[in-house]
């Protein structure tokens, strides 16, 4: 340890190059050079011995951690020679001039210097460990110097010079850690709580004040002074609040509940390292569980790998760990947006999970000795396999709850197979595997087959599974097994007698054995049927399972599904597999209300004959007036058993039609012919979908109108006929209704896109009258379509819907329409775009809305030019809007609960014009020029607007603020849009419109950037030849030709102009023009384009290439959308 720094030192080590590792030497020299004179340090009194061995041995220790051994052992041997009486005397006689406090002085010197190193240089970490080992070590030989032998481990320890050395320093850092250098707060601190972690006892007035102390660097400004003070409260916690009570009244609130407050830093600290630090430290317990669970969704994804690869592994069995906390941990880690998470969590399911239930499967040591032996190993990672230990893991996350489709049960087990090879070469499917199957044995075989078949590239895994699995025909009679067994539990459920405790456990395996026989569906969809044999015994299997009505829905739609496998992709199979499913229907309805007209007739016989009974009596005696009151009681109990009996045949109308429906939606879901092409779906929509959409039953028109649309979607003749209908359900039905009839709308637009197309006056017939006056046509002349504006109405309705979930899906169907440019409506875009950016407490409050937005708009901009510019039209009017729905807000009584978290009308014009930048637009990063037009057009608007007289002084500042962050680029489309730019900006200086410095430097650069190109635009004119005019009279002559057919009649598959009340076309408004995106008479739709729709099933979208009904939870095909056609339209 150096002594007092002299001037000339100072002098020199301030000119002197600054050193990348800084040692306490030149820590000392730094801090002298800004004092004046050497008064500022103060007195430390001469150089002595103790104190150069004390500086050597810091010298050393900051050099490196490798010598920190050897370097406490020597500090150890100076203490003892100043704090114990030495053994010879010659060393009594070198250092009797030292003693404990001399020694202790020379340590608190060496901690002061050491509290000026700032964070980022390792020689201040390297001697805060060295502190700490010393006072460890030297902790430990002074209580084996001072404590017996024999004395008892629960006594109070006594004090040492070691105990009082550590006693000192914390006392000289408690006054430190409230300092105003941030540095020495960080250290202070950071020694504070190094010593904590490292001693086994402090005394009691000490733990009080450090407690103290470090609960109000909780506070610290400082993130790094808070992750120290965390480091230190995480081994406080939970202690010494008993103590707390008898603080005084301002130290009582800061003593008291550590924990508390520590769970409180958890959940709320601003800083991503405060709250890892403390997940990291705080005690496992009961009641800390659940917060150290959360951090599981936290914004940091390092506090959430963290988590995963150091938390749960650090915690035991999993199987401590309720269901719900199991399921959700795993959901939770495999869908995060981080990959690093995704594979923590993948590694933490497939190594720690499986080795915690695989440990209990294996065979226990056969003496005590071995167990004892075995007993602190650790376990390994990586041990043989054990298939009872997967089938518990599996149980352990109740995979028939969360082993279906969009249960993670699937994206853990693929995980499982892809990391644990072992596993799969262990596991033997033989005869006692199939005939002992279990939900977890079923989901084990399903997810391996899926496994080895889903990636085309290992042809080894191939290889492996065909090898495992059993030929077509023996899984065709394993499937007929498990399904036989299911039809018997779904009667044994239907079946009046039984105990309820009986019919509990038999729901419960009907459950199971449910699961079970879908899973073998799964398995049966991935098979090759090439082989004839096992084709046609799958084949039948199949049709028999359809034509029994006991078959529950899930399973009905999987066999429907591996139907459609067996049959084979081409016309004639799909020919085939309609006719089977219509005789599985008429087969259904048949096997239902077969016996009904039987039951009707003996009904009928024996009520006939009782009343002839009845009536052989003619004496009027009192006997005969009883005889005449119980005849009319026994036709009062007939009624009411007529009443019974019809509610009794309604119920099972209801679940005939409901079943038969369903069959035929699976059907329609999973072919894609030309509807007025096949007989059989023509006699189907005729005979069973029309009825049901005019059922007065609910539940049957719901799932009729879903049929209706999956038939629309396979002609467009029906669509246009009864697409009024659909209008029609969504301004009259309930949430739900409104809700399919969106999806059914937007699936129709989609798939049939000519419905909307504007009509050429020159394809009108000579003698019809014209449908809309020269007012309503577009600005081509062009006639609109007459659905147009009652699909807009509709559109514009339910996005102003009260209820969030009709709301949400008309966000999310509206935007796929407009990201296939099958609508182009400003209106439409500038609602989404205030929906979006709306301070609304209710529109924030709708996370499906706001998620589906966040998504789509970013991309519809960057997708396309024309995108873009729609977006820029309607930006002006959209600040305005917002800019009065703040200014209402914050004269309202509480403004901080409209506006508290709300981005601002300034982030709003910033994020839009982001959005529309050029340079980020789909293919302006292939290395050709950018044009920007857009922005020229959005700096015309807002120019526009800012010399507009009736522009508000804030509503200008606005719009100058965003004018600032439009790109100035040369654009070669837009030309006389740069020239205009120039002159409005050249009047806006020469107006004053800015009155701000900043405002006004915004149009002095605009008008230096728009000069730039005007001047270069000259340029090229100049050299250009003048041709201009005749190429546009060409171009004139060209727009005026008249092409095409017009349409031609087509006779209607379904009498529905009277359906729910007559409603049609007649009640809706007249078509208002709206450029719309295509204007083929029929294009086949693009899947890419709008992703996957609700009506389709994915086997039907792999083979036909069309859509369903948008599922809500598929907001990421949005992204898929624009990633294969949007790169032409940006050059």
């Amino acid at each position: 340890m150096p002594g007092r720094v002299s001037a000339k030192s100072a002098r020199s080590s301030a000119i002197s190059r600054k050193s990348s590792v800084q040692t306490l030497n030149s820590r000392a020299s730094a801090s002298a050079r800004p004092s004046t004179n050497s008064a500022d340090i103060p007195d430390e009194g001469p150089d002595s011995s103790l104190r150069k061995k004390v500086c050597l041995i810091f010298a050393d220790a900051q050099r490196s951690a490798a010598t920190h051994r050897k370097s406490v052992i020597n500090l150890r041997k100076v203490q003892e020679a100043c704090c114990y009486e030495p053994t010879s005397q010659a060393r009594q006689q070198t250092e009797d001039d030292f003693d404990e406090d001399d020694f202790a002085n020379e340590i608190l010197r060496g901690v002061a210097r050491m509290l000026t190193i700032k964070k980022s240089e390792p020689v201040g970490d390297r001697l805060v460990r060295f502190l700490g080992l010393f006072l460890k070590h030297a902790t430990e030989k002074d209580h084996e110097i001072n404590r017996p032998a024999d004395t008892d481990e629960t006594e109070t320890f006594p004090e040492t010079p070691s105990s009082r050395l550590a006693t000192s320093i914390i006392s000289l850092l408690l006054q430190l850690l409230p300092a105003k250098d941030k540095v020495v707060r960080f250290r202070a601190t950071q020694v504070t709580s190094f010593i904590i972690n490292t001693l086994d006892f402090i005394d009691d007035e000490l733990f009080d004040h450090i407690r103290l102390g470090l609960l109000k660097r909780l506070r610290d400004k400082e993130p790094s002074v808070r992750v120290q003070a965390v480091h230190g409260l995480g081994r406080l916690a939970g202690e010494g609040d008993a103590q707390a009570e008898a603080e005084d009244s301002e130290d009582e609130s800061t003593a008291s509940g550590v924990l508390e407050k520590l769970l409180d830093v958890l959940q709320n600290d601003p800083s991503g390292d405060v709250r890892r630090t403390l997940l990291l430290n705080l005690p496992l317990t009961p009641a800390t569980l659940p917060y150290l669970l959360e951090r599981a969704r936290d914004v940091d994804g390092a506090t959430r790998r963290a988590l995963y690869a150091r938390l749960l592994p650090a915690l035991g069995d999993f199987r401590h760990l309720s269901l719900t906390h199991r399921e959700k941990l795993l959901r939770w880690g495999l869908r995060d947006r981080d990959d690093a998470v995704r594979k923590a969590t993948a590694r933490l399911f497939r190594e720690r999970w499986i080795e915690d239930v695989a440990a209990s499967h294996r065979p226990q040591p056969e003496n005590e000795n071995e167990d004892e032996a075995n007993k602190d190993t650790p376990p390994q990672s990586s041990t043989e396999p054990s298939y009872d230990g997967l089938l518990e893991l599996l149980e352990r996350i109740d995979i028939v709850n969360s082993g279906g489709e969009s249960g993670i049960a699937l994206e853990a087990m693929h995980e499982f197979w892809d990391g644990r090879p072992d596993y799969r070469e262990a596991i033997a499917l033989d005869d006692a595997f199939w005939n002992d199957l279990t939900p977890e044995s079923a989901f084990i075989v399903r997810t391996l087959n899926g496994y080895c078949r889903s990636d085309s590239g290992k042809s080894h895994l191939v290889d492996m599974i065909e090898t495992k699995m059993p030929e077509v025909t023996r899984f065709a009679f394993l499937l007929e097994k498990q399904i036989n067994a299911l039809i018997e539990q779904v009667k044994k459920i239907a079946a009046p007698d039984g105990e309820d405790q009986d019919g509990v456990e038999a729901e419960e395996d009907t459950v199971q054995q449910e699961f079970v026989v879908e899973q073998m569906l799964h398995i049966a969809l991935s098979l090759d049927y090439s082989d004839e044999i096992g084709r046609r015994k799958m084949s039948s299997l199949v049709r028999e399972s359809l034509a029994r009505p006991e078959l529950p829905e899930e399973s009905t739609k999987l066999a429907v599904e591996v139907l459609r496998s067996v049959c084979g992709p081409h016309e004639a199979g799909e020919r085939e597999f309609c006719e089977v499913v219509l005789e599985a229907i008429a087969e259904v309805h048949d096997t239902i209300m077969g016996d009904e007209p039987s039951k009707m007739e003996d009904d009928d016989e024996s009520f006939h004959s009782a009343r002839s009974e009845l009536s052989s009596d003619d004496t009027l005696t009192a006997k005969g007036k009883k005889s005449k009151k119980g005849r009319d009681d026994s036709e009062m109990s007939e009624d009411a058993t007529d009443g019974t009996e019809d509610e009794e045949k309604a119920i099972k109308e209801i679940m005939v039609n409901m079943k038969c429906l369903h069959l035929a939606q699976c059907m329609l879901q999973n072919v894609s012919c030309n509807l007025e092409q096949n007989s059989h779906l023509v006699t189907m929509l005729n005979n069973l979908v029309v009825p049901a959409v005019r059922s007065q039953e609910a539940p049957i028109r719901e799932r009729g109108l879903l049929c209706l649309g999956l038939c629309c979607l396979l002609g467009k003749n029906l669509a246009s006929e009864n697409i009024t209908l659909f209008l029609h359900c969504f301004a009259r039905g309930h949430p739900a209704l409104q809700i399919i009839s969106l999806q059914i709308i937007t699936d129709i637009l989609t798939a049939h896109p000519s419905l909307l197309a504007n009509t050429p006056a020159s394809q009108l017939p000579s003698q019809a009258t014209p449908p809309t006056s020269p007012s309503k046509r577009n600005s081509d002349g062009t006639i609109p379509s007459p659905l147009l504006a009652p699909i807009l109405k509709t559109f514009k309705k339910a996005l102003r819907h009260e209820d969030p979930h009709v709301q949400s899906t008309a966000v999310l169907s509206l935007s796929k329409l407009l990201l296939a440019r099958n609508l182009a409506d400003p209106s439409l875009l500038q609602i989404l775009l205030r929906t979006h950016f709306s301070p609304d407490p209710e529109t924030r409050g709708n996370a499906a809305t706001r998620q589906t937005l966040a998504y789509f708009l970013p991309v519809y901009c960057r997708s396309r030019r024309e995108h873009a510019s729609a977006v820029v039209d309607v930006l002006v009017s959209l600040l305005r809007e917002l800019l009065v729905v703040a200014e209402e807000a914050a004269e309202d009584d509480d403004p901080d609960e409209l506006l508290g978290d709300w981005i601002g009308v300034a982030a709003v014009g910033a994020q839009v014009v982001d959005w529309t930048d050029p340079r980020r637009a789909m293919g302006s990063t292939d290395g050709g020029e950018v044009d920007g037009a857009v922005h020229h057009l959005l700096a015309s608007h807002l120019l526009s607007r800012i010399l507009t007289p009736g522009c508000t002084r804030e509503e200008r500042k606005l719009l100058l603020g965003t004018l600032g962050k439009v790109a100035v680029l040369s654009s070669a489309s837009r030309p006389d849009l740069v020239r205009e730019n120039l002159e409005m900006v050249e009047q806006a200086i020469e107006a004053k419109v800015a009155n701000e410095a900043a405002a006004r430097n915004v149009l002095v650069k605009m008008e230096t950037g728009l000069r730039r190109l005007v001047d270069a635009l000259g340029e090229e004119t100049g050299e250009a030849g003048s041709g201009a005019s005749g190429d546009l009279d060409v171009t004139e002559e060209e727009k005026t030709e008249a092409g095409g057919g017009g349409g031609e009649e087509t006779k209607s598959l379904s009498p529905l102009g009277d359906v729910l009340g007559g409603s049609g076309s007649d009640d809706m408004p007249e078509a208002e023009g709206t450029v719309l995106g295509n204007e083929d008479d029929e294009v086949e739709p693009d899947p890419t384009i709008v992703g996957t729709t609700n009506l389709k099933s994915e086997a039907a979208s792999k083979q036909g290439g069309r859509d369903s009904l948008a599922d809500e939870s598929a907001v990421q095909s949005l992204l898929e959308s624009w990633a294969s056609d949007a790169d032409s339209d940006l050059a």
